[in-house]
């Protein structure tokens, strides 16, 4: 066979990005480029390695520090566009590369953190770094990236090492096929309807998105519920069939629990296994005591703290509602029990009733460019920003715009990229990522964000209309977005969204509240057709409506994040399906509300391990963002020019540059009081 030729890094599409705008040029890359590039790629960065760990002079900031923050750059650009490619837009090539990538990139970070001489110097910087004279940021890289090492084993003794690296490997290889599993059930599942009864109570944007989703499956004229969420929750809510919503409902909380070459259920208890394998090997009681090491909360005794007394208002609060769906459905003539399929449908009709506020009728105000658009005037009032469409830039799919990001003073700040809409290649739910974060180190680099979400197609030539949920995710990841495209650091390990895991979502969830800011809906909610602003009891409606069935929202997330610390802070169980139902049992589960994640497609959680015990970081995460919006109404401006300086300057710009107690207490003066979090709920 003949030697294949070697690739050259410094000229690859793959990793020298020299499209329009600095962008990889997408249009040359092909499917199968990815694997030999890795391969390349792992080779380069092990040969960096072993020369900044083989270097002879004495350990400096220069020379070990920087020099592996500065390390691995194909292979970072290389790994950024291939894991983008994996979620956004995967196929079998992708798919089949994924299972054997992940292991190996676990494989390289065990060998890179268990490297002794490597670590011998970052141990001997850290020991001296009291006389280094480092200014904050460089002594919290140092201390950062010293801690990183010795939690991947650097002072385990070899066999120790040997098998940490193996359980590594073992996890991703775990990860990636839970992931997998779940899009293969979203993808292999549709519902094909007809016209007539079987749409009985769906509104036409509903009805147009699921006959675009059965034209793009090969069956025109007819009308498609698929599982992507946004269009499982309004279905759920509109459709007057009841037997359809269970057949969806079940259909949707049963990916990943299907017998079968997809079935998770065995790759949970594997990976709850081996993480908890990990934990002790690594010194800690279990694994929830392992990944709360380095976060705001610190154990899980705090998260608990934090989540019992909000599980208890909430679900009193849903027991009341409960009760009134029940008292609706009688009086349309049902004695059923409320249902989990029953409770969307039902709780709609009852905020109609009471708030007057019905989704159908703001929807036209909510289209996607129109939401797009006030991010993008939120984001220019509060910090200065402005963003300006690129058309005829590729990317990774046809259906993602591209963005040239400016400051204040109009230099250019980096890329934003936005992918939108649903398709059979994407895994389902939202996300924020970056193709290459900002950094000052060694000239800098500016950064490259994209977020993508799920929202429903609509038929050709009409526009995307957005429920007020849907436009509050596209403004949460956003949040996200900012967070990356203001970063402010010296060092890439602290850039943007590299902060601990209970912070992380305060720039997100934050954002979220100038959505409903009156202001913002009078400028940018305005119906698609005519250009006519949203009524203003329409809009007052919807900002009413804002924490209208609070007591089930609140349930079926604190249900989930329970449940994740549940089985990171116990032994893990032969049967998590088991544990799971025994520990919604002892928390009083409604039986009328199903836990927004369940375990077989908790991606969260399994397909990786990102949020792994760390779920609970968004209600962590809400009780900094309920106090700091709080701010901003103090000011009695919600784009008070100092408030909003402080916040980009301490939380946006600040990456991980210093501890998150320390960030938020420079914006806001001190810490928030919990209590903010049931106000911010409607449950005090």
């Amino acid at each position: 066979m003949p030697a294949q030729p070697a690739i050259d890094l410094a000229a690859h599409p793959l990793t020298a990005w020299d499209g329009p705008l600095g962008l990889p040029r997408f249009e040359r890359i092909a499917d199968t480029d990815f694997a030999p590039v890795f391969d390349a790629a792992l080779a380069a960065h092990r040969a960096e390695i072993e020369a900044i760990a083989a270097d002879p002079a004495e350990p400096t900031v220069d020379n070990t520090l920087a020099a592996l923050e500065l390390s691995g750059r194909p292979l970072a650009r290389v790994a950024a566009l291939f894991w983008c490619r994996a979620g956004a837009h995967t196929n079998e090539t992708i798919r089949a590369l994924e299972r054997d990538i992940a292991p190996r990139m676990a494989e390289h970070a065990s060998a890179l953190h268990m490297n002794p001489r490597l670590f011998a110097r970052l141990d001997a910087l850290h020991e001296r770094r009291a006389a280094l004279g480092l200014d904050g940021e460089t002594r919290r890289v140092l201390e950062k990236t010293w801690k990183r090492f010795v939690r991947a084993g650097a002072r385990l003794d070899a066999a120790g090492q040997a098998r940490l690296a193996e359980i590594n490997r073992e996890l991703a290889a775990l990860g990636t096929r839970f992931g997998q599993n779940v899009l293969a059930d979203e993808a292999d599942w549709t519902l094909l309807l007809d016209a007539g009864d079987d749409l009985a109570g769906l509104p036409g944007f509903l009805t147009g998105a699921m006959a675009a989703a059965a034209e793009a499956r090969g069956a025109p004229g007819r009308y498609a519920v698929t599982l992507s969420r946004s269009i499982v929750e309004p279905f759920l809510a509109f459709s007057e069939r009841r037997d359809l919503r269970e057949t969806v409902f079940r259909a949707f909380t049963g990916r990943g629990a299907r017998d079968g070459e997809t079935d998770n259920r065995p790759l949970v208890a594997e990976t709850l296994a081996l993480r908890a394998e990990k934990a002790r090997l690594l010194g800690y009681a279990d694994y929830a005591a392992y990944k709360l090491d380095d976060t705001m909360a610190g154990s899980a005794d705090a998260v608990i703290e934090l989540m019992r007394p909000v599980w208890d208002k909430a679900r009193a609060r849903a027991a009341e509602d409960e009760a009134a769906l029940a008292d609706l459905a009688a009086e349309e003539g049902h004695n059923h029990a409320i249902a989990a399929w029953d409770w969307r449908h039902y709780a709609r009709k009852l905020r109609n009733a009471r708030l007057a506020f019905d989704e159908t009728e703001a929807k036209p105000y909510l289209s996607l460019d129109a939401m797009t658009a006030a991010a993008f005037d939120v984001a220019g009032r509060l910090f200065g920003l402005t963003f300006e469409e690129q058309p005829g830039v590729a990317a990774w799919h046809e259906d993602v715009r591209v963005f040239l990001v400016r400051g204040a003073d109009g230099r250019e700040r980096g890329l934003f990229l936005s992918d939108p809409f649903a398709r059979a290649s994407k895994r389902s739910g939202a996300w924020m990522s970056a193709l290459r974060p900002a950094h000052r180190l060694a000239g800098g680099e500016t950064p490259i964000v994209y977020t993508v979400m799920n929202f429903a197609r609509p038929r050709a030539g009409e526009p995307a209309l957005l429920s007020l949920d849907d436009a509050r995710t596209l403004f949460h990841e956003f949040g996200h977005a900012l967070h990356g495209l203001m970063s402010d650091v010296t060092w890439p390990s602290i850039s943007g969204t590299a902060v601990a895991r209970d912070f992380v979502e305060l720039p997100s969830q934050l954002f979220e509240h100038w959505l409903t800011v009156p202001d913002v809906l009078r400028r940018h909610a305005r119906h698609h057709e005519t250009g006519a602003p949203m009524p203003d009891a329409l809009r007052d409606a919807l900002i009413a409506a804002r924490n209208f069935d609070a007591g089930f929202a609140t349930v079926e997330f604190t249900a989930s994040a329970l449940v994740d610390m549940a089985f990171h802070a116990a032994e893990p169980p032969q049967d998590p399906i088991r544990f799971e139902a025994e520990t919604l049992a002892a928390l009083d589960m409604p039986a009328a509300i199903a836990m927004r994640h369940r375990t077989p497609h908790f991606l969260h959680v399994f397909a990786g391990d990102g949020y792994s015990a760390g779920y609970y970081s968004y209600m962590w995460s809400e009780v900094l963002d309920a106090d700091a919006f709080a701010a901003f109404e103090e000011a009695g401006d919600p784009f008070d020019a100092a408030t909003a300086a402080r916040l980009a300057r301490h939380v946006y710009a600040a990456g991980g540059s210093a501890e998150p107690e320390a960030l938020y207490t420079a914006f806001r003066g001190r810490m928030p009081d919990p209590a903010a979090l049931l106000h911010k709920k409607g449950l005090a």
